[in-house]
């Protein structure tokens, strides 16, 4: 049996649209591109200038291009980086700071980041700039303060140098915080043993404070019983007396309890109650 050998032939005009058609897929595929929400896209003109920084990046979303130029793309949103740091205090003793940083890039000069900065930018500029700002403010203060009461004071001036050395880099500084500070345990058990002497005499303090408070306030109402008694010993006379007396025997009289009542009979004439008792 004779194998026979079958022939196919494609029309021309139908080779010509396959090509036409892969040629098509090829150029939307090169001249299109997506920007996914929250980033931006810079453009790199190969047949030009490169990266294009007198335009505004791309916007998020679907996009047109040369086929023979790229997009570079950056994230836009505002990023957090953790950093752990030893620097030195004010007096030369070693501290561990844990710190964050919030940031994000300036939309509007993504072209300049990109091209003076890089990609990385992170490790270039905003993590070195992090680290230097640290070490210049915790070397203004001693352990104590930094344990204690300065880390919010110191927290908002790292924040305030980071920016200053960020402001002309392209990038935005949101915020710096300040997680945790570690000292060597016998620089920590030394503060910590000051604070509690320093509290144990603030109490001592403040109860020499309330005993000598107390006692001005017993002798102001000693003060004010004399002088009240002194008052009422010189409006007194017989007269007053006599009156009160009187009123005095007149309720009691009304008393349901028994007793006697001699009219007349008492010191300067006020009268004597005899009770049944």
């Amino acid at each position: 049996m004779n194998n026979q050998q079958i022939d196919i032939k494609f029309p021309k005009a139908g080779i010509f649209l396959i090509v036409i058609v892969v040629i098509a897929i090829i150029f939307i595929s090169k001249a299109t591109i997506t920007i996914d929400g929250g980033e931006r896209g810079v453009l790199y003109e190969t047949l030009g200038s490169g990266i294009v920084t007198d335009r505004p990046a791309l916007d998020e979303g679907f996009q047109f291009m040369a086929p023979w130029n790229k997009v570079q793309r950056f994230n836009v949103r505002q990023q957090e980086f953790f950093d752990q740091m030893k620097v030195l205090s004010s007096n030369g003793l070693d501290i561990q700071l844990d710190a964050t940083i919030w940031y994000q890039p300036q939309q509007e000069n993504l072209g300049f980041l990109y091209k003076e900065k890089g990609i990385d930018y992170l490790q270039t500029i905003i993590r070195p700039a992090l680290r230097s700002a640290t070490r210049e403010v915790v070397g203004r203060y001693t352990p104590e303060e930094i344990y204690s009461s300065k880390r919010a004071i110191i927290q908002k001036e790292i924040f305030d140098e980071t920016k200053l050395i960020l402001d002309s880099q392209y990038v935005q500084i949101n915020q710096v915080l300040v997680r945790d500070v570690t000292l060597p345990q016998t620089i920590r058990d030394a503060i910590e043993r000051k604070l509690r002497q320093e509290q144990e005499a603030l109490e001592y303090e403040f109860r020499l404070i309330k005993a000598e408070k107390e006692a001005e306030k017993q002798v102001i109402e000693a003060e004010g019983k004399a002088k009240s008694n002194r008052i009422l010993s010189a409006s007194l006379n017989d007269k007053i007396l006599r009156d009160k007396g009187i009123e005095a025997t007149l309720k009691l009289s009304l008393s349901p309890n028994s007793k006697i009542i001699i009219i007349g009979s008492g010191k300067d004439g006020l009268p004597i109650i005899l009770g049944n008792q």
